[in-house]
């Protein structure tokens, strides 16, 4: 037989679908549970008294004790040994008020009526929202007014292009980072139209915010250059980067900061750093590079042919520098043991990288990193590499 415990747990499921109902304006009363537990015959004759009690705990919440709650509906059965008994067969909740009353969700519920009505004078079009995240309006830690704050603001200003702390909402700085998730979700409803990134979580970066974005390095190696004055070493947001087009043919692009700092004057070329490794995915949007020729120098392993990979992805003129077997022939004394990668075949390297990488795979010493190749081949290599 059910307990009231059991009872309870049970109706709580029942909370969502009635806050939807509510907003959709469906009947949701009476609503009635017909598993309960059926009385066996071996309840009657072996354990008759704990299906006693079981039937009286039933009974003592019920809305005939305390009048209001649940209704127990009785049937006759028949059992061959002990003849006739009239036991409980299912449990009504026969109006809303009996529900909130047994669940103790009256608090909730009036919370509830008074958000959602609240939410249907300031965005009409929210009811559909509503009908997903019902049980936000029932939250006692949001504060609804606030957040009607922010989304109208948003809907006035879909694109205001200012750090959130700047945005002149009658709010405290961190309202909108204290309550991220209910703003995103109405936003993408509000603004779908003015969503900058689908993919991206961060709040600042999926709208149209300035955040605190990642800084490309640049350096200028051809002495010729006067773009940028006498500065020969840049740092600049990402977004600015991305509006770009020097004059210049070459770009090379570093893995490793002080090689990047040492990279040899080179006529129509710039260097990039863009912190580093897999930091590379930084660089994917920057139309202007399509253009130009890129040379990419990593460490010779298999994360340093991964990262190849994948910038060819983006650019696929990319040509890797000092990432061959010569290269690692010459210095073979200064590799070492590095992380291994699960990587299996990398589709985007040449047949000659291609080979370079699976060999690494069976090599102990399977590492050789960039610092480590002595500066006067470097310069040479690249003044090759670029027929200077």
């Amino acid at each position: 037989m059910i307990s009231p415990a059991e009872l309870k747990s049970y109706a709580l499921k029942w909370w969502k679908p009635l806050l939807q109902s509510t907003i959709s304006g469906e009947v949701f009363f009476p609503k009635t549970i017909d598993r309960i537990g059926k009385a066996q015959s071996v309840h009657i004759t072996e354990r008759f008294e704990i299906l006693q009690k079981e039937i009286e705990a039933l009974y003592h919440y019920s809305k005939s004790q305390t009048g209001t709650g649940y209704l127990v509906k009785t049937a006759e059965r028949n059992f061959r040994r002990t003849g006739s008994h009239e036991l409980p067969d299912s449990i009504v909740f026969e109006t809303l008020e009996d529900y909130l009353s047994f669940t103790g969700k009256k608090k909730e519920w009036a919370l509830f009526l008074l958000n959602y009505e609240k939410l249907k004078t300031s965005f009409p079009q929210l009811s559909k929202w509503a009908l997903q995240h019902c049980l936000w309006l029932t939250d006692t830690t949001i504060n609804w007014a606030d957040i009607f704050k922010v989304c109208l603001y948003f809907t006035d200003t879909p694109r205001p292009d200012l750090y959130v702390r700047q945005l002149p909402i009658a709010v405290h700085t961190k309202f909108i980072e204290d309550n991220d998730a209910v703003i995103q979700s109405l936003l993408d409803f509000l603004i779908s139209g003015d969503i900058r990134n689908h993919g991206q979580k961060r709040f600042a970066e999926r709208y149209y915010l300035r955040y605190d974005e990642p800084v490309i390095r640049m350096r200028i190696l051809d002495t010729q250059l006067t773009c940028f004055g006498n500065f020969t070493d840049i740092s600049i947001p990402l977004s600015h980067f991305e509006k770009l087009d020097l004059p210049v043919n070459n770009i090379l692009i570093a893995e490793n900061k002080m090689n990047f700092l040492t990279l040899p004057a080179v006529p129509s070329a710039i260097a990039i750093w863009s912190g580093g490794g897999f930091n590379i995915s930084y660089l994917k949007n920057t139309v202007w590079l399509a253009e130009k020729d890129i040379f990419y120098w990593g460490d010779i392993d298999e994360y340093g042919f991964q990262i190849l990979h994948q910038l060819r992805s983006y650019y696929p003129q990319t040509q890797s520098i000092m990432m061959d077997l010569k290269t690692l022939e010459c210095f073979a004394a200064f590799a070492v043991t590095g992380t291994r990668n699960k990587s299996v075949q990398l589709s985007l390297l040449t047949d000659e990288e291609s080979k370079l990488f699976n060999q690494l795979k069976l090599l102990a010493k399977n590492r050789l990193e960039q610092e480590k190749i002595p500066q006067e081949y470097v310069n040479a290599y690249i003044k090759s590499a670029l027929n200077e």
